[in-house]
């Protein structure tokens, strides 16, 4: 188990995302209290369950989110982190105007090119940006990406630098005003995601072990 106070002396300037799926409100407001404001959850059913804790709770969508669930869990949200389809812009855009609402993004990648999991290729990148950008209730904030599922370190610190690489790109094409966050690095492997400048960890089972 990671000490929480520990854990933020070691991200020093990166965020934290305490990633809360399947713990209780008590377990979350018990990081609430020390402080923790932005929390991690992926699926909607789940985050519906908890809005009824403190409004300032910053929540963060970070699996795969359903187009037919927007509209029920776009009010709570304050990040989607899992961006990786036009038609899901599209519905979060029309869901967003509809409740006078500008809803921040990151870019989901999947440099591993892992089957289980969902996100862009670095080609993606620009002309999806670029399309989400003309989306009006729509801002771009950055990337995100997971690391490979592997021990081999070597392997985990060549996708993570693949991804820094991308975010300078997209950073140099939109404007670093508009491409802030290059999210990676969990449990398991956020100190090697900060040694390849990680501006958000979301990190959850080393936190409630």
């Amino acid at each position: 188990m990671i000490n929480y106070e520990d854990l933020l002396k070691e991200l020093k300037t990166t965020k934290l995302v305490v990633v809360s799926k399947k713990r209780s409100k008590e377990q979350i407001l018990y990081y609430y209290n020390k402080g923790q404001r932005m929390f991690g959850e992926n699926r909607a059913e789940e985050l519906l369950q908890k809005v009824d804790l403190p409004a300032d709770i910053e929540w963060h969508f970070i699996g795969h989110l359903q187009r037919n669930k927007v509209r029920k869990v776009l009010p709570y949200l304050a990040c989607i982190e899992s961006v990786e389809s036009l038609d899901l812009v599209e519905v979060l855009d029309i869901e967003a105007k509809r409740i006078n609402k500008i809803i921040p993004i990151l870019v989901q990648f999947n440099f591993a090119k892992e089957d289980t999991k969902t996100g862009l290729s670095y080609e993606d990148a620009i002309p999806f940006i670029e399309k989400c950008l003309s989306y009006s209730n729509i801002q771009v904030k950055g990337i995100m990406c997971m690391g490979p599922h592997t021990d081999n370190t070597e392997e985990i610190e060549n996708i993570f630098e693949e991804a820094y690489q991308c975010f300078l790109m997209l950073q140099n094409h939109f404007g670093n005003d508009i491409i802030k966050e290059c999210s990676m690095g969990m449990s398991d492997d956020y100190s090697l995601a900060l040694k390849h400048n990680s501006t958000i960890v979301r990190i959850g089972s080393k936190l409630f072990e």
